[in-house]
């Protein structure tokens, strides 16, 4: 604890040079200069833009990157479950036993996933603070989300004249310092090619998450399809099979989901004074129920495997974030940095906390119902969301909820109408246990606790509703999008009539917290951030918003309590591990063919590249713009990358490409997919570095 507190004051005081590593990078302001004077690369704009077409996002909240011409996208094992999940039976687990297509007709379509590759950009700053200038703090709020809609709708109606079909989404920087509308190629029809089982591609489970040395082939391929055929993808990234060297320059391409270094010390003690927390105390005895949950049958046991890795990895990363918050060496830190940059008066920073106190009178009301802690459940959330776009749909867009304008609706409407299991056992499980957390903490004679379960216990509730309702069928759902809100208000689902009935005390709260928070903050932030412009420019990075970002650095490992951790595993200490047991086992495809393995493959490897949750299954590229491994997890010391970055010990960790690629052609004989990985020659599109 003594070496971590010490490192977070190092690392928050010491010189830019030292931290030249840091940064997600957008890539039009990426540091070219900076690379190219510590690693001699020169990174040019046809290497980003072949890097950014080259990039894809999971709308499902992780990364990809094209591998062949042919729609071929690499990305992490955990980033498809749900569609291994999609095809899976009690008698054929694919999660369990790995998923490959032998032939191009055995692909199978991922419903509700997507992929969109980002094709330009463009600079609305100036349109989107001149619509709130000068307005009353909730007006402007109002005015600039109003603003954005406009500009999206306006973006898409444009390129559909020109007989483009693009998807606009509005991107906020530097917390409201600037504003972009970025545009996207979508792909709606994609299907699964290969994903190896699982207790290889998470080897070591829970135990070994988020720690280093490491054996885990994280590894699953998709293809996205145009009109019933693999799309044309010219810019993909060709394999280096070998990997690159120790302390050789790596770049990683990616969808940040979230980082927290630009929030204020007032925001950052509500995260932890308040949201970590509940999350926490809600999430470790959830955790226990699915445990228990696993325990009651094989079936059941199953069917919690993801759901359950989802939370402890989640758990993982809450608990160490909650840690550098309790650091009075890093609050401390960061109250001298926000003293430097404040002004005379300070009226920005002391218009946020004023707002967040607002906001620590309902906050757990807001949490419980407008955001749902209170009905966790797949179903209900389709309830939810059913019940909003028919009443939203309406309204003229800019009027609207912002999840719910036009733009928004085909990619909600394939995610609601797209087959995908359902478990009873496993809804009522977490509905039981939401709705008794809600009655616990907003009290049993809470008015809208009394109204949801009347009479019920937790459990009476949600059994009745999760073998009411009907919503488990996708054409039901469909029925009930196209029926718009005829349908909505005489719907006798129990889970419909559920959400349409707290719909209000819902919305209240949703205008409340615009008006009394997000209005406030989002005013001061971009009076911060002006701020910061003027002292620091744009010569730094902005936080992560789950857009495309670049950043750079090694490969290397790092001291540990005093001892080196090597950079590279190799396949002799995967053996070496295996205990036969969960989560230890391996499958007995890499048994069968244990003699066949070269021990010297490299395995895993770690990277100084400064990376977060959204980078799951980013390329590792090299100078050359070349495929030199996969992204699938930090070590420990990463966690604490919401809220900065320490170049000592913060580290990524890949899959390295040879054991990619020997385990296609020794375990799973995936000759279909070599052949198409390996013969993928260098587009003449970029421009090599020398």
């Amino acid at each position: 604890m003594l070496n971590r507190t010490a490192s977070i004051i190092t690392i928050l005081f010491c010189c830019t040079a030292a931290n030249a590593e840091e940064g997600m990078w957008t890539l039009d302001n990426f540091p070219k200069a900076a690379v190219e004077r510590q690693y001699g690369a020169s990174i040019t704009d046809a290497w980003l833009d072949h890097v950014r077409l080259a990039t894809t996002r999971l709308e499902g909240g992780c990364t990809g990157s094209f591998a062949s011409e042919n729609g071929l996208v690499l990305t992490n094992h955990h980033c498809v479950r749900t569609c291994l999940s999609q095809h899976s039976t009690a008698e054929q687990d694919l999660d369990a036993l790995g998923f490959y297509a032998k032939k191009a007709d055995q692909e199978q379509r991922c419903e509700a996933e997507q992929v969109s590759v980002l094709i330009g950009t463009r600079d609305i700053t100036a349109e989107v603070l001149a619509a709130s200038d000068e307005k009353e703090q909730s007006e402007a709020n109002k005015a600039r989300k109003a603003t954005l809609t406009r500009l999206e709708k306006d973006c898409e109606q444009q390129a559909e004249t020109q007989g483009q079909k693009v998807y606009c989404e509005s991107v906020n920087l530097y917390n409201g310092g600037q504003y972009f509308l970025y545009r996207y190629k979508r792909y709606e029809d994609v299907r699964l090619v290969f994903a190896p089982e699982v207790s290889v591609a998470a080897f070591g489970g829970d135990p070994d998450n988020f720690n280093f040395p490491r054996w885990s082939l994280d590894m699953a391929f998709l293809r996205v399809y145009e009109h019933g055929r693999p799309a044309h993808t010219p810019e993909y990234l060709p394999w280096r099979a070998e990997g690159a060297d120790k302390g050789e320059l790596v770049l990683v391409a990616g969808h940040p989901g979230s980082t927290e270094r630009l929030l204020t010390v007032a925001q950052l003690e509500h995260l932890r004074d308040n949201v970590l927390p509940n999350w926490l105390l809600r999430y470790s005895e959830l955790r226990g129920r699915m445990i228990q949950l696993a325990t009651q049958g094989e079936e059941n046991h199953r069917i919690v495997q993801a759901p359950l890795q989802a939370i402890e990895n989640v758990l993982k990363v809450r608990r160490n974030q909650q840690l550098v918050l309790m650091s009075d060496a890093f609050m401390a830190a960061k109250k001298k940095q926000e003293t430097a940059l404040r002004d005379a008066d300070g009226a920005p920073w002391k218009d946020i906390e004023t707002a967040l106190a607002s906001f620590d009178t309902f906050y757990l009301r807001y949490l419980f119902i407008e955001q749902t802690a209170g009905l966790q459940s797949s179903l209900f959330n389709y309830a939810r969301a059913l019940v909003r776009v028919a009443m939203e749909r309406e309204k003229p867009d800019s009027q609207r909820l912002r999840a719910y304008v036009e733009p928004a609706l085909p990619g909600m409407r394939q995610r609601i109408v797209a087959a995908r299991p359902i478990y009873p056992v496993l809804e009522q499980q977490r509905l039981s246990f939401s709705l008794d957390k809600m009655r616990e903490l907003l009290g049993p004679d809470d008015p809208f606790v009394k109204q949801v379960l009347g009479n019920r216990s937790p459990d009476e509730l949600a059994t009745e509703l999760v073998e009411g309702t009907q919503l488990a069928d996708p054409k039901y759902r469909e029925l009930h999008w196209v029926g718009g809100i005829k349908a909505i208000e005489t719907s006798e689902d129990p889970m419909i009539q559920l959400a349409l009935s707290i719909d209000a005390e819902g919305r209240a709260l949703h205008r409340r917290y615009e008006n009394e928070v997000e209005a406030v903050i989002r005013r001061a932030e971009e009076q911060i951030a002006k701020r910061r412009f003027e002292t620091e420019g744009t010569d730094t990075y902005p936080d992560a918003s789950f857009t495309l970002r670049l950043s750079y650095g090694s490969v290397k490992g790092w001291i540990e309590r005093g001892k080196p951790v090597k950079p590279f595993t190799t396949t002799q200490r995967l053996f070496e591990r295996a205990t036969g047991s969960d989560p230890f086992r391996l499958p007995d495809s890499w048994l069968a063919v244990r003699g066949k393995l070269n021990m010297e493959t490299r395995f895993n490897q770690s990277l100084t590249t400064d990376i977060t949750g959204g980078n799951s299954g980013s390329p590792v590229i090299d100078r050359h713009g070349n495929l030199a491994g996969l992204i699938f997890d930090g070590n420990i010391h990463s966690i604490g990358g919401d809220y900065w970055y320490d170049a000592k010990l913060n580290r990524s960790v890949a899959v390295h490409p040879q054991v990619m690629l020997e385990a296609l052609e020794k375990v799973y004989h995936a000759r279909r997919l070599l052949k198409e990985i390996t013969l993928a020659e260098q587009p003449e599109s970029i421009t090599r570095a020398e």
